[in-house]
């Protein structure tokens, strides 16, 4: 079957998965704007909505029938997927609307399992930034390796789990970005910008490839249409630059919004405040560990 009719059969899909997504958000969203006061503010549930338009932009929109044929838009697909919609929905605050039956049924389910130690340490690392980094930065340079990214071209399987990588990856990444208190126990704010800049650099390494190689690494597209009249390589320079550019300018942009939380003087002090609990809870917690091991 031919690559547009698969494209446009998932794209139809994606489009209604979307928008079903995004009419619970709104739902939950306009109702908790009447009940809850200090709720998820407006411009945040308009984050949450580009995040979503950026997402069907990458899989459900006329641009993901194009793939195949430039890597350029190939490279578009994984900078909406991995570099700009994921804060975007996470600002949004997605967590926050879910509603609390179904929520604390869950809770009351999985409560007694989680209590075993391993388990808990299990959903730690899951969440650690360091395992979003690594994921991260594992997902963009094992897809483009040459023989894994012909896999993703030729099979519709692997495309669609290559496109499902870097989105779940993109948005375990930005997490300790958009909600640093959620790691606040564990590493300070300010390691954020080391955090971002180490991130960059496997993306200047694969870009810089990109962009100076003087021979097309991908050989699918020397068989493609190549429309807008571009040649292979000069499709691989273009998809090089824009991946350098893009990557350097939105983590610059997060870095500097970094930057401005930690010189914020009522961050310092809730910052503060926050370290001298944990080093109260952390003794706390401690004794809890060794009356159980007893």
């Amino acid at each position: 079957m031919p690559h547009a009719h698969h494209a446009s059969v998932e794209s139809l899909w994606i489009s209604v998965v979307l928008s079903l997504v995004a009419i619970v958000y709104l739902h939950r969203w306009l109702r908790a704007a009447w009940l809850v006061p200090d709720g998820v503010k407006g411009w945040r549930a308009w984050s949450f909505f580009a995040g979503l338009l950026l997402v069907w932009a990458g899989l459900g929109s006329p641009l993901s029938l194009l793939d195949h044929d430039l890597l350029t838009v190939h490279m578009v697909q994984h900078l909406l997927l991995m570099t700009l919609a994921p804060p975007l929905i996470l600002l949004g605050a997605p967590f926050k609307l879910l509603p609390q039956s179904p929520v604390q049924r869950l809770v009351e389910l999985t409560a007694r399992p989680l209590l075993w130690a391993p388990l808990r340490e299990l959903g730690r690392m899951l969440f650690h930034p360091a395992v979003g980094w690594i994921g991260a930065t594992a997902t963009l340079v094992a897809w483009h390796i040459p023989s894994i990214f012909m896999l993703g071209m030729r099979s519709q399987m692997w495309h669609g789990i290559e496109q499902a990588s870097f989105l779940v990856t993109g948005l375990l990444f930005w997490r300790p970005v958009v909600d640093p208190s959620q790691v606040a126990l564990k590493w300070p704010e300010s390691s954020i910008l080391l955090y971002l800049f180490f991130a960059t650099l496997p993306c200047d390494i694969l870009s810089g490839c990109l962009v100076f190689c003087d021979r097309v690494i991908y050989p699918v597209y020397f068989s493609s249409l190549q429309p807008f009249g571009l040649s292979a390589l000069e499709d691989q320079q273009c998809a090089g630059a824009l991946m350098w550019t893009c990557i350097t300018l939105v983590y610059l942009v997060a870095g500097a919004i970094v930057t401005a939380r930690l010189l914020s003087p009522h961050k310092s002090q809730e910052y503060a405040i926050l370290q001298s609990e944990t080093q109260v809870i952390a003794p706390a917690k401690s004794d809890v560990q060794r009356m159980e091991l007893v």
